[in-house]
């Protein structure tokens, strides 16, 4: 049964926890590697190359995860059964950004308009210098810009330096 996910919006705060905004293609789902298995989905072959070790992993950060793709609801209904997700909420991601390397992502305003000040790490594979200036100075909270490489997506080592930026970000 189809349940939509719940949205963030701005000034949805549930504690002090930091938020933690997950792309999916190329971050999740990565698009390099070869000879990998046939997809359980033909539909997408992409999807046999999720490292489904990374489910626990992220939940094992102690933020609230919330998904930040243009995959919308559909993170909920082929990503995360994947990983041993639950429903995660999807951010309500308007799309006023700019696209080009001197110009901010499609995501940028969006998500410091729902992180509110509170604390939040974006893992995505696509985070450009004007990104990163951006949230500087108009986030007030910590935040961490992660980008990963989208030939092999989400590592362990990027969830243990993420967990290592946590440790001194928490208030």
């Amino acid at each position: 049964m189809y349940r939509p996910a719940r949205r963030y919006r701005a000034g949805m705060t549930s504690a002090s926890r930091p938020l933690l905004f997950l792309d999916v293609d190329g971050t999740i789902l990565p698009f390099g590697g070869s000879g990998l298995p046939p997809a359980p989905d033909a539909s997408n072959p992409y999807l046999a190359r999720i490292d489904r070790t990374l489910g626990p992993q992220l939940m094992g950060l102690g933020c609230d995860l919330v998904w930040a793709t243009a995959w919308m609801d559909e993170a909920n209904e082929v990503i995360g059964p994947l990983l041993g997700l639950p429903r995660l909420p999807v951010a309500d991601l308007a799309d006023d950004g700019d696209d080009g390397p001197d110009t901010l992502q499609w995501k940028t305003k969006a998500l410091v308009r729902i992180a509110s000040g509170r604390p939040f790490i974006w893992v995505d594979d696509v985070i450009e210098p004007a990104d990163r200036w951006w949230i500087e100075f108009e986030h007030p909270g910590p935040a961490l810009l992660h980008k990963v490489d989208p030939a092999v997506g989400l590592t362990a080592a990027d969830i243990a330096f993420i967990e290592t930026w946590l440790r001194g970000a928490r208030p």
